[in-house]
């Protein structure tokens, strides 16, 4: 994940007496675990591929609990409890109520359609850290993508009991070719409902390879609304608000930032880079990790084609430190053996040679150059041969603004 408006707050605040903040390094790992894969919804671009109806095999409340245990004995500082859709286990309160007592931050990912009048109080005694709410785009947009007419205005019900409840809430929004026209009015959503977080999710896209990367249309798309998102981020930030926003699934985030910054405000781009070189990028299989419905472990969750082990088998913290599975080896080195392009970026030390998700599903080899970078290879500093070259200063390509829809 790419905390955006940490860093931009930190340019603005600019104290140079205070070194950037060291890259942190918790005992063990953010587990966003799936609880279950039943769903009321079939989304488009579900990755659990969730239904509408029981899945045999699913960890019980006894096993989930006994699981917990060694997640915290483990120093898993963070769960998020998703599925599916996590509101429909009939135990998910009970499970959330024991998280919280053990002292985890707890957050819960849901599609919001189950928040109602009903369930609210229930969520608000959790005391959730956070609740995400997954939005695909406007009315129209969003209940295409969902199948079900009707699950967008369900789902903003549930944001705005939230709201009004005093949780902190946020909307989580996964960018395609299908709705990317709709980014500006959810931005402009967000600020109508006074939703406290948005975050921008890029879908695992695999792309076309090197050739014609610029005028690849997935990647034109993912320049112009990262460009949005800065600049509304900027604002906010100009203004004191203290929303956030955040990316994921993309660690060429980061250093698109660096050259944005570079060309509006090149006098914080030197303390930008040094933040960003603590971040480190990717954090697959080592800051971040995922347990599916079935107690499968995952490096994170664009990964439940790939398993490290299971929990009902082995406990959560033998299996995260085995290295002799070669992807979790890989993983957890300090330079990734990436590949191609990656391998010769001036920046992988700021990406950390992205999502190695993509280049697996591409070409099998989990260490081929990222396809779903969205930057040029005059920008990351190397030529047609893939060889380094010595850095030019940097000017944003013209991009055509993202149009907002007709209301």
């Amino acid at each position: 994940m790419f905390r955006l408006s940490q860093y931009l707050h930190a340019l603005k605040d600019n104290d140079t007496s205070k070194p950037p903040v060291p890259k942190r390094k918790p005992g063990g790992p953010v587990v966003i675990w799936n609880l279950i894969r039943r769903c009321n919804l079939t989304c488009k671009h579900c990755y659990a591929t969730s239904a509408d109806r029981d899945f045999p095999g699913e960890l019980s409340t006894r096993q989930v609990f006994e699981v917990m245990g060694n997640l915290k004995t483990f120093g898993v500082p963070v769960l998020i409890l998703s599925g599916g859709e996590p509101l429909m286990r009939p135990d998910i309160f009970d499970i959330s109520h024991r998280a919280k007592d053990m002292g985890f931050y707890v957050g819960l990912s849901s599609n919001g359609t189950l928040i109602d009048e009903n369930n609210i109080d229930d969520i608000v005694k959790v005391g959730y850290n956070y609740v995400g709410i997954s939005i695909d785009g406007m009315r129209e947009t969003h209940d295409n993508f969902r199948r079900k007419q009707g699950s967008f205005d369900a789902a903003l019900r549930g944001v705005r009991l939230c709201h009004d409840a005093g949780i902190k809430v946020g909307l989580r929004f996964t960018l395609t070719q299908d709705n990317k026209q709709d980014l500006p009015a959810l931005l402009q959503l967000m600020d109508e409902e006074k939703v406290d977080k948005f975050y921008l999710s890029h879908l695992n896209y695999a792309g076309r390879g090197n050739k014609n990367r610029r005028d690849d249309l997935h990647h034109r798309m993912t320049r112009e609304a990262m460009d949005l998102l800065f600049d509304t981020c900027w604002q906010d930030v100009q203004s004191s608000r203290r929303r956030e926003f955040v990316t994921g699934n993309n660690d060429a985030d980061g250093v698109y930032l660096l050259l944005w910054v570079r060309e509006n405000m090149p006098e914080h781009a030197e303390r930008l880079e040094k933040m960003l070189l603590r971040w480190g990028g990717n954090a697959s299989g080592v800051n971040i990790s995922n347990i599916d419905n079935l107690g499968n472990v995952h490096p994170d969750t664009m990964w439940w084609d790939y398993t490290i082990g299971n929990v009902k088998q082995r406990p959560f913290s033998e299996i995260w430190m085995d290295t002799s599975d070669p992807l979790m080896a890989g993983l957890k080195m300090q330079s990734r053996p990436v590949e191609g392009r990656c391998a010769s970026c001036n920046y992988r030390n700021i990406c950390g040679g992205n999502t190695r998700t993509r280049a697996w599903q591409l070409s099998g080899n989990f260490w081929a150059e990222d396809p779903g970078c969205y930057l040029d290879n005059d920008e990351i500093g190397i030529d047609t041969d893939q060889q380094r070259l010595k850095l030019t200063p940097w000017s944003r390509r013209s991009t055509k603004t993202i149009a907002s829809p007709a209301c």
